[in-house]
This record gives structure tokens, sequence and C-alpha cells, in this order.
């Protein structure tokens, strides 16, 4: 028994010769062609697939259920078998202990698998918790059939029940609720209350409560179904919130005045049973099956109903083998799309939607009749047993070919839910869908869903046509296009085509048929449809080919518009300006910001809107080159009007002044222009621009040459002062004004020639060409360099002295007082070359005491044995010593020096050592030659003293220069370093 669930074979022996009718045949939708090949590679498992499990009961089976994969058997007389399915190796058989004839009547078990009641034939029920080995009976519930007991899902839990319905064979309707834990001291029944709620009844007599279900609705709103033999009652009524603990009675009291809703057949054939659909467990049921005499009620449930909970109900009517006085039907069992139905010798499936019979399953005769048949909600299994065999049915993909049935009903929407992830069988509902829409006129609807199949494209196209539908053409057409993928350019490029044609065809229809608001309508879709992203790289590739459409129909404003979208603004400007809109033209240039068309339309935007294009420039900025303008500018400015000219010079001016430009065109243009048009404002820009040739970013040249050109002298002038050319400027502004021409003689501070030069040459004019003493006085005055003498030349022979009287007496007061300074620097020149003599006396007989260990500062050896030097700091320094001190600091010139005096040195030494000793004749004259070659030497040692000996190198300015300097040269570093590793 340990492989009871999970060790079963296979009893295909069973199914030879059985009709299996789990297929729906082919249905012709009347489309001749598709793009999907229906090839079935291997043969699909059935939907209802039955298993027989491996089990032999060791007594026969009285009774089974099963519920959240716990499964409970009757065995025998006095025998329970308990199985968790999770832990089938694991069975747990119970004996109940009974010595008295009683026989298990029926079996009921909670949905949460923990609570089994037990009915026994002697009106005597039983209770067995699942964690509990033994049986309890329930005192309160003795003297009564139970048939049917409906569970409390809501607060049902594996301890406690909570309020239940209890069916029994006289037609009573119990409350009650049972607990599994210990009662108090004085009562241990589980069973915590049994009270009558209500009774059923059939034709004035009770009748039996086959089965009674309770479900909970909206808003505390509670259904309960209970069933007799031919009659379906139902109870509605609202629970207080939190009083859902205090059961069911209120319900039936709220019905009592009035007769309870109820539904009868006439057929009576001593039982019924009803089973519901639930999708999930503990969830609320969609559906209900209702087997009884006249066939099987089935339909949805609605909560939402105010008066009943029954909706879409239908009769399935039993088939002409079922016959009720010899193979009634036992048990029934609903699934999501088809109920089960349960006889004596085999098992039938009908499907819920058409009510067909899809499969049939006839049982061996070796296994004994069928008695019922289970469903477990929690995993949807479903158990069939005999007395000796138990079978479990797996319901396999049950939906597959729901679709099927659906479209047949024409009920497409539900049809393409059930075949979503099957794309042969949707295209089939689309086609199929698409020719039910188009058989009754609904062409836009037929055109979405044939563009959603795979269809030939030409002859749905060719459809459409023919029954001259184009709205549904181009709506087809459309989302054909939506649905094609980026790499089907043919095809892409096709529609797009196709549907511009289209759109301009009706748009011209439309504006000949003055028909303006569905026009703008049109327009507005034909523009959405140009701006779509999706496609906007086919337009864009064969946007000459809409062009020439555009243009073919005359359609200029859409062609202005299509133009922008795929940013071809260089037809848009062109467009506007051929129209002479310039405004707009420029709007568009200033909108996109393009510099390449801004050079390249500015010239005629200029000649026509000078200050709205100059208003554009500036607020371009930087973004422009103004060089690459300015032959626009230059073109107009030379036959334009004042205003071209005006805003010229104004953007000009931006460039110079604001956008602070250096480019030397830039600057020159501005200056011819400013000669021309604008004199006053030229001086101004020449005096701003300064005088320093490096902030200046005119030609100089260029500029004397137009100022001359216009005659403005004072312009020229300005320029000769900052080429330097101090002469001509002097001349040129002598023609002008004396004052200008002095301003002019000053500039040259460096050179007093020249400045006397230039005064001279004001003198002169003033002089010879003025004819004015006084102001050639004041020249005097204004120049010290000049002297009287200097302009007396100038005077004509007939000028008396009266008239420069004073500036001469002035210049001989001027000569004394000079003459009386030179002697008084004569005295003090003669004053200090006598201090310097008696210095130079003193020196000479001023010495110092070296003692005889001294030692030389720089290699501390002694001193004297070397010549050395002694400096008034007291440092002293061997003549070698000091030489190599000294030498890396001095400069390049003085280093050269120093080679060149030791070298001579070095010859006068080695001269007088050669020398012969000379006759009595020679002796005087070689006395004189020592005498002379002696003082040469001397000399060159003096001059090398002055060089290395000039002040105490560590004492000294040298040192102080050299403080800042890396005591190894960063040169030698490397092999410094080297050496020390």
């Amino acid at each position: 028994m340990a492989s009871i669930l999970d060790e079963y074979e296979n009893s295909q022996n069973t199914r030879q010769g059985v009709p299996q009718h789990n297929r729906l045949p082919n249905t012709n939708i009347g489309i001749t062609h598709s793009g999907f090949v229906n090839v079935r590679l291997e043969e699909e498992k059935p939907i209802f697939n039955k298993q027989r499990i491996d089990f032999t009961p060791p007594e026969k089976i009285n009774h089974l259920t099963v519920c959240n994969n716990q499964l409970c058997m009757s065995l025998g007389r006095d025998t329970l078998l308990r199985i968790d399915l999770a832990k089938s190796d694991q069975p747990n058989q119970i004996e109940f202990g009974r010595r008295d004839d009683s026989k298990v009547h029926k079996l009921f078990l909670d949905p949460t698998g923990s609570h089994l009641l037990i009915s026994m034939s002697t009106s005597e029920c039983l209770y067995l918790n699942r964690n509990t080995q033994k049986a309890r009976n329930l005192s309160r519930w003795r003297g009564h059939l139970v048939e049917s007991v409906g569970w409390n899902k809501q607060l049902g839990n594996e301890s406690n029940t909570g309020p239940i319905l209890v069916g029994t064979s006289q037609g009573i309707i119990f409350e009650a609720e049972i607990s599994s834990t210990e009662g108090s001291l004085f009562s241990t029944n589980p069973d915590q209350y049994f009270r009558q709620v209500h009774s059923l009844e059939e034709d004035g007599k009770p009748a039996p409560v086959c089965c009674i279900e309770v479900e909970r609705g909206l808003e505390n709103k509670y259904f309960i179904i209970a069933t007799t033999r031919k009659r379906l009652f139902q109870f509605v009524g609202k629970l207080a919130e939190g009083s859902e603990q205090q059961g069911f009675s209120s319900i039936f009291s709220q019905n009592q005045d009035l007769l309870p809703s109820f539904q009868e057949f006439p057929v009576n054939m001593g039982y019924s049973e009803i089973t519901f659909y639930t999708s999930k467990l503990r969830t609320r049921p969609k559906a209900f099956a209702w087997m009884m005499g006249n066939g099987v009620l089935y339909g949805q449930l609605d909560c939402v109903r105010p008066d009943s909970l029954l909706s879409d109900v239908q009769v399935w009517e039993y088939t002409p083998d079922i016959d009720l006085s010899v193979n009634k039907p036992i048990s029934i069992v609903l699934t999501q799309f088809h109920f089960l139905l349960l006889l004596h010798d085999r098992v039938k499936a009908i499907c819920t939607l058409n009510g067909q019979v899809v499969h049939e399953d006839v049982f061996p005769d070796k296994f004994g009749s069928l008695k019922r048949m289970i469903k477990d909600p929690a995993g949807g299994l479903v158990w069939i047993y005999t007395e000796r065999a138990v079978f479990r049915y797996h319901i396999q993909r049950e939906s597959r070919d729901v679709w099927q049935m659906y479209m047949s009903m024409n009920k497409f929407d539900l049809a393409k839910e059930y075949c979503r992830d099957r794309p042969e069988c949707m295209d089939t509902v689309l086609a199929k869908e698409a020719e039910h829409c188009f058989q009754n006129k609904r062409y836009l609807d037929s055109a979405k869903c044939y563009a959603l199949t795979q269809n030939y494209f030409e002859e749905i196209a060719l459809k459409f046509i023919e029954a001259k539908q184009e709205d549904a053409l181009m709506e087809f057409l459309q989302k054909k296009l939506s649905n094609l993928k980026s790499s089907e350019r043919t095809q892409i490029t096709l529609l797009v085509t196709w549907l511009a044609e289209l759109y301009l065809n009706r748009l011209g229809q439309m504006e000949s048929d003055c028909d303006t608001d569905l026009f703008q309508e049109t327009r507005e879709k034909f523009r959405s449809f140009l701006n779509n992203s999706k496609h906007k790289d086919c337009l864009f590739n064969n946007r000459s080919t809409i062009y020439d459409l555009l243009a073919s129909h005359g359609n200029v404003d859409d062609m202005v518009y299509f133009s922008v979208v795929m940013q071809d603004y260089e037809r848009v400007i062109s467009h506007y300006c051929q129209h002479d809109d310039y405004s707009a033209a420029l709007d568009v240039l200033s909108n996109h910001c393009d510099e390449k068309l801004f050079y390249k339309f500015s010239p005629v935007l200029m000649q026509h809107i000078p200050k709205k294009v100059v208003d554009a420039w500036i607020q371009m900025g930087k973004r422009l080159d103004p060089k690459k303008l300015i032959p626009a500018l230059m073109n107009y400015s030379q036959m334009g009007s004042t205003q071209q000219i005006n805003e010229t010079i104004r953007y000009m001016e931006f460039c110079v002044y604001e956008l602070n430009v250096t480019e030397e065109a830039i600057h020159n243009y501005l200056l011819s222009l400013y000669a021309k048009y604008k004199a006053d404002s030229l001086l101004w820009y020449l005096e701003q621009a300064g005088t320093r040739t490096s902030d200046i970013h005119y030609d100089l040249k260029y500029a004397l040459r137009l100022c001359a050109e216009h005659g403005y002298l004072r312009a020229c002038v300005l320029v000769y002062r900052i080429m330097e050319l101090y002469e001509e400027a002097v001349d040129l502004a002598l023609q002008v004004d004396v004052d200008l021409a002095k301003s002019c003689a000053d500039l040259p501070d460096d050179d007093e020639e020249l400045r006397k030069k230039l005064w001279l040459k004001i003198a002169r004019h003033v002089v010879q060409e003025e004819k004015d003493v006084k102001k050639a006085m004041n020249c005097l005055s204004s120049c010290d360099l000049l002297k009287i003498e200097d302009i007396l030349p100038f005077f004509p022979d007939f000028v008396t002295i009266d008239h420069f009287k004073e500036a001469i007496c002035g210049s001989l007061e001027e000569y004394n007082k000079h003459i009386e300074e030179l002697k008084q620097e004569m005295e003090e020149a003669t004053e200090s070359a006598k201090r310097i003599r008696e210095d130079i006396q003193e020196m000479r007989n001023k010495y110092g005491v070296v003692d005889s260990q001294e030692k030389c500062a720089a290699c501390d050896f002694p001193l004297l044995n070397r010549p050395f030097y002694l400096f008034l700091c007291g440092h002293t320094f061997h003549y070698d010593c000091l030489l190599q001190e000294v030498t890396p600091h001095l400069s390049s010139y003085k280093q050269n020096r120093l080679d060149e005096l030791q070298k001579k040195l070095a010859a006068t030494t080695q001269s007088s050592k050669t020398r012969h000793r000379p006759t009595l004749k020679e002796e005087g004259d070689t006395a004189s030659l020592g005498k002379g070659s002696t003082g040469s030497r001397e000399q060159i040692k003096s001059d090398i003293d002055d060089i290395i000996a000039s002040e105490c190198v560590y004492c000294g300015e040298l040192m102080i220069k050299t403080i800042d300097k890396p005591f190894i040269d960063p040169l030698k570093y490397e092999d410094e370093r080297s050496s020390w590793l």
C-alpha cells in the first residue's frame, strides 16, 4: 500500500473501442489563403487523461472523498483509510470499533481537509479530525440522517469549522459548529451547537436536502443554495459586520415571510447533485451545474444580481442512451468548460459552451459498476471509484479547443483570449472575424482584423477597392504598416507611398467639395502620418517621391509642412522667399539656427527686411562668423537704402563692441562704413582703439589711406601718431591746429633732437605763416629745448628787438645761471679728487697680520705655503682656491677676460725665465725692458685681482646672489648620487 498513489499503470486496454470526441472538426471560415501551415508534428494528448491507481483494497470501497490533497476512504463495514496525497506512502487506517450493523452512508470533508463528518446509516454522525485517531460521536446529531453539508469557507480552519449548514433526509436544514479542541469540564462533545434553521418541501411533503452550498458575495451578502430531488432553492441575505460567527439563521429569517426563490423541474429520479467550478481554493465559484431528473441545469454565478445568483442558465437534456429507469446518472463534476457526467459504466464529458459530448470513456466490467465521482478543488484532479478500484483523471489544456467553439459562436473576443499563445489559431480567428465584419458591412473593423492576419495582402486590398471602401482600405494599410518590422523596408516604402497618395486624393476631393471641417480633420491626420516617428526613415529616404506627389497635387502647404518634418529647411526658406514671405523665411531660420542657411539666404533677406535680419544675427551671437556675412553686407551697403546701411553699421558695431571680434577685415569694414556714412564716429573709433600697435585690430595703412581720401585730417594725424611718424603728423597738424601740432611734437620723449626739430617746425610755421611773435615766444616757453637764438633766423630783418627783448634777457640770465652751476660742479670735483688721493695714500700704508698657523678658508690647508689673499673681513684664501671658488659665478664675459689675463701672465713669466744673461752694453737696455715687462705683469695681476678679489667670496654680494642655488648642480646630480652608492 506504500505506492498507492505514486505507482500506477496506464489502463490502455480500457480505451480500445471507445470513441474519443475530444476535437472539433475543422471549420471552414471562408478565407482561401493563410500564411500559416497547420502541420501537427505529434499526436496531441487528450484533455481528459485517465489513470488507474495501483491499489487493491482489502475490502470493498463504500465511499470516498477528497479535498485539499486529503483522501478519505470507507472500506467494508468498520474501516476508514486516510491518505495525505503529499505523503502517499504513509496511509493512516482507523477502525471504528462498532458492533452494530451500521454502515457508512456518506463522507463529508471540509475545504481545509481537516474535518471529516461520517454519516452512518443508523442516523448517527461521527466526527474525525485530521490530527486525531479516534472518531467521536456527535450526540446532538443523533436521529438525523445527514445527506449534505454546507461548509463555511471564510471562517473554517484546522481546529474549528465555524458555523456550517447540515441538510438531512427529512428536508431539515440545521446550523452547527464543530471544534476539535477539548470541551469544558461539563461538556466534552466536539459539536458546539446543533439547531434547526429551515426546512424544505416538495409537493407539500418534506424532501431530502441533496446538496447545500454557502457562498459569500460583496458587502457581507451571503447566498445559500440548497437542492432537493426536483427543486433548487436560493436564500439571499446580509449579515451585519462582525456577526458572521453568529451563524446563518438570520438569512433564513429574512426570507421567512416570502416563499424562497426556487426552480423546479417535473422529473424526479430520486436524488440530485449540484457542483461548482472554482478557479482557486477558497475563492468565489464562477459557474454551477445541477444534475437532476430532466437533465443538467448549468450556468454562471453572478453575485451582483440582487434577486438571483444564477445567470446564463441552460438545460442540457440527457442523451437517448441515458434511461432514468435503467441507467441513471450517478454523479457530476464541473470544470472550466465541461461537466463530467458519471454513469454506471462510463463517463461523459459535455462542453458547456455548445452542449456537445466531446469525450466518452467506458470502464471495463471487471472493476464493477462506478459508484461516485469527486473533484478535489485544490489540485483540480477528478477521482472515480468502484468497489474494487480507484481512478484519477488529469485535465490538461482544457481550453485548447475552446477558441473554435467561441469562433463558431461569433464570440471573437473570447476566441482570441484562448489562443493568444497559438499564432496559427489566432490568425484563423482574426480572418473569420474580419470576414464576418465585412459581410455585415463593418468595413473599418474588418480592415483592422485583416491587417493582423497572414492572408494575402493583394487579395484583401482588392477586396476593399472593389467594395469602394477607401476608408477601410486606408485603415487596413495603416494597421498593416504599424505591424511591419523595420527590416521590411520594401513593404514599408510601398505602404507609405500608397497612403500618401490616398491622403492627397482625399484632400483634393474635400477641398473641391468645400467641406472645411472634414478637410481640416483629414489634413491633421495626414500631417500626423507624415510626422510619425515609426516610418520617419522611410519618408526621409523617399522624400523626393513624396515631394513629387505633393507637387503633382499642387499641395503647397503640406509640402512646406513635410519639408519642416524632414528638416529640409532650405526648401522651406526658398519657398517663402519665392513667394516674397521674407518674414516667414526668417522665422524658419531663427527657429532652427542653421549657420549655413544664414550665410546662404542673408543677402536676399537683408535686401528686404534688414532690421529683422540684423536682429536675428545679433540673437545668434557668436554662432555666426561675421566674415562670411561681409559679402552680403558690402553688396547691399553700396547700393542699398539708408536703413540697410544703418543696420549694417549696427551689426558691425555689435561684432566689435559686444562680441569683441578681433578680425582685421571686420574692423577695416567698419572703418570704411564710418568714413563713408558716419564721419562723426570715425575719430571716436580711432581714439578708443588705443595707440598701442598690439591693441589695434585694423590696418593702419588702410585707415590712413581711407582718411586721406575723404579729407579727415585730424584722423590722419591720429593715425600718423600711432605709426610714430611724428614729422608727418606735425606737418599735417599744422594745417589743422597749432595746438594739435604741439601735442604731436611732445610725443618722442626719448629723442630730444627730434623733439627740437618738431618744435622748430612749429615755430617756423608760427613766425613765417601766421606772423605771430607772441605765439613764437610761447613756443619757447612750451619747449625747454628751444632757445631764442634757434628761432631768431626765422624772423624777418625788419622785426625790431622790442618784440623779443624780454626773451633775450631771459636767455642771457639763463646762460649766466648755467655758468655758475658749472663753476660749482668744478669745485666739487676738485675737492672729491683730493679726498680720493688721500684715501689711496692711506690704503698704501695699511697692513694686516697673518699668523703662521693661519689656514685657507676654502681648503683648510696652511695659508703661507702658497700665494694668498687677506680680506678686511678676516677671511684668507689661497690664490688658486679663491680662483676656483669665484670662477663658476662669473659672467661669461668676465670668465673670458680672466682666461685671457691668465694666459698673458703665463706668457710674461715664461719670457722672463728663458731670457739670457745680458752683456754690459745690453744691461741698460735689458734693465729698461725688464722694467717695462715688470710693469706689464703687475698690471695683469692687478686686473686679475679686480676680477677675483674685488670682495670676499663668503661675505660679499656674491654669497647673497647664490643663496637660492642648490648645493649640487642639477646637471651633475645623478653623477654625484651614484658616487655615494
